[in-house]
């Protein structure tokens, strides 16, 4: 069994100080979604073992936030930033998921950017939890996580519609679900 997490990174400010998109920051909303989910996520484990982050800022700062958070929960997880992940679409995530293979975690987080990491995850969903579905089907928001089990021990064998979708949070649900 093999666990995905597909992060999208947090709310970012609309333009850069350099005008570069890949130095876009979090914005005050990103920076208290960040910590939430990585409260959430040190509260919920199995942790990552490893995570791929893209170079952009926004990426970095929101798993760098979220980290500060779940580090006394969980064991550090070894970090890789790929280029690969910025500006990518589902099938170019999909090949970075794939080089996991090489380490072979058991549970492989991913912080990106959409569109290609909502396409990706509604392309991996073969089944699962159908709320989260359908929270996901129109969108996959700023700090949202998509979190999907694969009946395989390899990531070379990830593939789409294979993924068991066990469940979606955001920033969002959780606190629709605090106020419930």
């Amino acid at each position: 069994m093999r666990r995905l997490m597909l992060w999208r990174h947090a709310k970012t400010e609309t333009d850069a100080p350099s005008g570069r998109d890949q130095d876009r920051r979090l914005d005050e909303r990103g920076h208290r979604d960040a910590a939430m989910i990585g409260d959430w996520l040190g509260r919920h484990p199995p942790f990552p073992d490893l995570v791929q982050v893209s170079p952009a800022v926004r990426a970095k700062q929101t798993w760098e936030l979220a980290w500060e958070v779940m580090k006394e929960h969980a064991p550090p997880p070894q970090v890789e930033f790929s280029a690969e992940l910025y500006a990518a679409d589902a099938a170019q995530i999909l090949e970075t998921i794939r080089t996991a293979s090489v380490t072979d975690p058991k549970h492989l987080m991913v912080v990106g950017h959409n569109p290609g990491m909502h396409e990706l995850a509604l392309m991996l969903i073969g089944g699962g939890d159908a709320a989260g579905r359908q929270a996901l089907a129109d969108n996959l928001p700023t700090s949202g996580l998509a979190v999907f089990d694969f009946a395989t021990n390899d990531w070379n064998e990830v593939a789409f519609r294979r993924g068991k979708l066990i469940l979606f949070v955001s920033p969002k649900l959780l606190k629709q679900a605090s106020r419930d």
